[in-house]
């Protein structure tokens, strides 16, 4: 089940992805030579107007191809069918598309998974103090709302558990707010470590009221969605910060291992992980990287700015040159995915 479990979650993301662009390109006018269902080599086909709609062995999503992707076109097009005889509105429009399906999905699904579990308080604020432990030796109190972490703003839950996990630190400053009144303790965790697995003792616990019903499921999906993206965000800030190692991310192996120990503890997890990596899909996509759409989008918008058209040539070398960057480091994190399993 694993591994149906994978190909459910990549093949869904990715196919709304690129269901995205087609659709979009479509509603355009760009002529669409072919729209494919899984990867690899190809089971079959149909035509149906100018498209060729394919279905392949590797049902790992798929991937749309358009008039004027390449330097060279395979095929005649009528004229005003390419992207490049498309203004720079309807061209960011159709690259942009596939992220706001990513995102349009993963609201979708957190709102299914809400239905079941309800909104659950979103706010970092302390529910219970164990007496003796590190937040009560500090001074936190029962109904203090933490608002910062080490000089760092938390605004909910997610972004407070990402900066503790970021941390792992001894001493951590945490500020608070009390009534009207702010409050900054220094919070000496409780280190402990088995089998080589370091754990860090905080002493409290987070008001977890929780709320059913369909208004409430809507509250979930969106608040859950802010934060996840947020937290998304911070990641990459601290990876290119240096906060956060390489060693921390994974690639296909390492998201394979997740799904399999995610399935263990219920379908509604194995949900909430595909909302989880369809924002991620989105994010990294979007970013101003090429052979990525934000990469596009970039380009795009530096032809605006400048008023010259950049050579389809040198932004397919650059694209190319983009690729190779992103296999070498796809190769690195699965390598270290790899090394993690023994």
């Amino acid at each position: 089940m694993t591994l149906v479990y994978f190909i459910l979650i990549l093949g869904i993301t990715i196919l709304i992805h690129e269901f995205g662009h087609y659709i979009w390109a479509k509603k355009m006018g760009v002529y669409v030579y072919e729209f494919s269902i899984g990867m690899g080599p190809r089971l079959c086909k149909w035509v149906k107007g100018e498209t060729e709609y394919s279905l392949r062995l590797l049902p790992i999503g798929g991937y749309v191809s358009l008039a004027g992707e390449e330097a060279e076109e395979n095929k005649k097009i009528p004229k005003g069918k390419s992207l490049q005889d498309k203004g720079f509105l309807q061209n960011i429009v159709i690259m942009a598309a596939g992220v706001l399906n990513n995102f349009i999905l993963a609201v979708f699904i957190l709102f299914i998974v809400g239905l079941f579990t309800g909104y659950t308080n979103h706010k970092p604020i302390v529910k219970e103090v164990t007496i003796g432990g590190p937040a009560y030796v500090s001074g936190i109190m029962e109904g203090d709302k933490i608002v910062k972490v080490n000089g760092h703003h938390v605004g909910n839950t997610d972004k407070l558990l990402l900066e503790l996990t970021i941390l792992k630190s001894d001493d951590i400053t945490i500020t608070v707010k009390r009534g009207k009144d702010y409050k900054e303790v220094t919070l000496n965790t409780n280190k402990e470590e088995i089998d080589g697995k370091v754990s860090y003792h905080m002493g409290f616990s987070l008001d977890d009221t929780n709320t059913k019903g369909f208004i409430p499921a809507i509250k979930y999906a969106f608040t859950k969605f802010i934060s996840l993206f947020e937290q998304m965000i911070f990641i990459l800030i601290y990876l290119f910060g240096g906060k956060l190692a390489l060693n921390n991310l994974s690639g296909p192996v390492g998201i394979y291992v997740l799904v399999g120990s995610v399935a263990k503890t219920g379908f509604l997890n194995i949900l909430y992980l595909m909302a989880y990596i369809s924002i991620n899909v989105g994010i990294i996509n979007i970013l101003p990287f090429p052979a990525f759409d934000g990469g596009r989008i970039f380009m795009l918008t530096i032809e605006k700015i400048t008023g010259k058209k950049i050579s389809q040539k040198v932004e397919n070398l650059i694209n190319t040159i983009g690729f190779i960057l992103l296999m070498l480091l796809m190769f690195y994190v699965t390598f270290n995915d790899i090394t993690n399993l023994f």
